[in-house]
C-alpha cells in the first residue's frame, strides 16, 4: 500500500512542476480567463452587502441635513446600462403631503426618474446635457460613475437639489470605494 501512495505522490508531483515550468511560457491567451459573465455576476452579487452600507452612509448624510425622502443606489455592469441591480431605504418620508395647490410628491419617483436620466446620459442628473425626456424632470440631486466592472449610480430625492447632492454622494463614494 505505501508503494501505491508513493507512486501517486510521486505522479502528482511531476505533474505540479511540470505546470510550474510551462506556466510562466504561456501566452495571456493560453492562460484561463474568468468569463466576464461570472465577474459581473459576482460583482452584482457584492453589491447587494455594500448597497446597504452604501444607504446606511445616505441615510445618516440626510439625517445630518435634517431632510427626509428615498434613497436608491444601482449598479449597472459593462459600460452601458441593459440591466442593473438597485436597492432603496426610506429616510423619514416617501411621500409628501398635498396642500393647496401642491399636489404632494412621491419621492420614491422622482428618485428613480433622476436615476433613469442618469442611466441614460451616464452624466449627474440634472446636468442640461440634453432636454429632458419624457419622465424625466431634469433635477438634480443623483450622481453617477464608472466604477471598475460597471455603472454605479446613487439618487436621493427630498431635499434641496444641493442637499441631495450631497447624500448622493455619500452613497456613491462607498460604491466607488469597492465596484
Amino acid at each position: 500500500m505505501k508503494l501505491n501512495t508513493y507512486r501517486l505522490t510521486g505522479w502528482l508531483t511531476l505533474q505540479t512542476m511540470a505546470a510550474l515550468l510551462i506556466a510562466p511560457t504561456m501566452k495571456a491567451q493560453d492562460k484561463p480567463q474568468v468569463p466576464a459573465a461570472q465577474t459581473a455576476a459576482a460583482t452584482a452579487a457584492s453589491f447587494d452587502d455594500l448597497a446597504d452600507t452604501a444607504l446606511l452612509a445616505m441615510k445618516k448624510r440626510a439625517e445630518e441635513l435634517k431632510i427626509k425622502g428615498v434613497a436608491l443606489v444601482a449598479y449597472a455592469p459593462g459600460d452601458t446600462v441593459n440591466s442593473w441591480t438597485s436597492k432603496m431605504v426610506v429616510v423619514g418620508q416617501m411621500t409628501t403631503p398635498a396642500s393647496g395647490t401642491n399636489q404632494g410628491s412621491n419621492l420614491l419617483g422622482i428618485a428613480y426618474t433622476k436615476a433613469s436620466e442618469m442611466a441614460d446620459t451616464l452624466k449627474d442628473s440634472g446636468s442640461k446635457v440634453r432636454p429632458p425626456k419624457t419622465g424625466e424632470y431634469g433635477f438634480q440631486g443623483g450622481k453617477v460613475a464608472r466604477g471598475k466592472t460597471g455603472i454605479l449610480i446613487a439618487s436621493f430625492s427630498g431635499g434641496p437639489s444641493e442637499d441631495d447632492v450631497k447624500v448622493s454622494q455619500a452613497g456613491l463614494d462607498i460604491l466607488a470605494s469597492k465596484l
